[in-house]
């Protein structure tokens, strides 16, 4: 049993500070799409935080800034508009915005009680390179974890409880250890004090989350009990 809950959204806004307005003016209608944030994650993060009475931390800097859900020495880390940035700006942006908001993940999970369950909150396009994804919502975990294994098999029987007619896939549409936030802490917490799973919903629920917030919530809920 998990004493405590910590939820987190790493693309949960598009903010562009004043400074880097620039690299976006030939394109800003990016920014609204999925490569800017992920539409949908940071009001169900929120919703679930409310309702469990859990802390909360979400990245609301566009992603296409500084990635704050890859590790430092990703080629990622920077997308294709803020890698024309000097070498001092990128420096600025990682103190600023990707350190920050790491530092205090870790420092909330820090002050949280052991063991604690850490649920990153995402949202994926139902549409990647012309194909339609098969997957509704998909539990990303470790698989060499048991404590995430056990943890992720258990939430999906939750969800096909409560959202029978939905396809709910465990890696899917990513796997589990891709480089992401959970990946980074797992190697700061061992298996008994830390478990952590991505929980990403497809984008399609977006623009009307009352379709599966509550489900989705209950299904948390059942598994905490």
């Amino acid at each position: 049993m998990y004493q405590s809950v910590v939820f987190s959204c790493e693309h949960a806004g598009n903010n562009v500070p004043d400074e880097y307005a620039h690299l976006f003016q030939d394109e800003p209608e990016v920014l609204k799409t999925h490569r800017g944030w992920d539409p949908g994650a940071w009001t169900l993060a929120q919703f679930f935080s409310s309702s469990l009475n859990a802390p909360l931390q979400g990245c609301e800097s566009t992603r296409l800034l500084i990635e704050a859900n890859r590790s430092e020495g990703s080629p990622e880390l920077f997308s294709m508009f803020s890698k024309k940035l000097l070498p001092e700006q990128k420096e600025k942006l990682y103190k600023e915005i990707y350190k920050p908001y790491r530092n205090q993940l870790q420092s909330t999970i820090e002050a949280s009680k052991k063991p604690v369950l850490h649920l990153s909150i995402h949202s994926f396009t139902p549409i990647w390179n012309g194909e339609e994804r098969m997957v509704d919502i998909g539990i990303l975990f470790d698989p060499e974890k048991k404590s995430e294994t056990n943890y992720s098999h258990q939430l999906k029987v939750k969800l096909e409880k409560y959202l029978p007619d939905l396809k709910i896939r465990l890696n899917e549409p990513y796997r589990g250890t891709d480089d992401g936030i959970t990946t980074w802490l797992r190697k700061l917490y061992s298996n008994t004090v830390y478990t952590g799973i991505e929980l990403e919903v497809n984008q399609k629920f977006a623009s009307d989350l009352s379709k599966v917030q509550d489900q989705i919530l209950n299904a948390i809920q059942a598994t905490l009990n």
